[in-house]
């Protein structure tokens, strides 16, 4: 077919992409994609770090309170259960109340650890951090009432 020279739709280049191209974009994707993922993957430990800081000194306050009730802090036997449920074992507290609804557990799905007496401090509070190992650096480092300013 002809174009008269009253036609005046406007030409349109019916173009795809080439195979190079698409080969090019995937490739900036996958040096973008390698340079940002191990900074994105290491944020949700450093995010629950923060949070077992906060959850340590939460329950300090109840432990605090614990003590102020009974003259005494739970024993290491105990343990932190005893904020949640009444302990059975001697020392029976005279005066308990629930003071956590239950017992805590760290970010990481793992029981804090408690020590009465402390070996740093009066009582010990902590999580073993992301490895679930005594020790440890970063994320894995073991994060506890004596890193808190109280």
């Amino acid at each position: 077919m002809h174009r008269s020279s009253g036609d005046r739709r406007p030409r349109t280049a019916e173009r795809g992409f080439t195979l190079i191209e698409i080969m090019v974009v995937i490739v900036i994707l996958g040096v973008l994609a390698a340079i940002a993922v191990p900074r994105i993957m290491s944020k949700p430990d450093e995010a629950r770090a923060k949070a077992a800081q906060t959850e340590v000194a939460q329950i300090l306050q109840a432990l605090d309170l614990y003590r102020l009730d009974n003259q005494r802090y739970p024993t290491t036997e105990q343990g932190l259960v005893a904020l949640a449920q009444r302990p059975t074992m001697e020392p029976v507290p005279p005066n308990w109340k629930a003071y956590l609804k239950e017992a805590p557990v760290d970010p990481w799905g793992r029981p804090y650890q408690y020590l009465n007496p402390g070996v740093r401090g009066e009582i010990d509070v902590f999580s073993l951090g992301a490895d679930g190992q005594p020790g440890g650096e970063g994320v894995a480092a073991d994060i506890g009432n004596w890193s808190l300013n109280r």
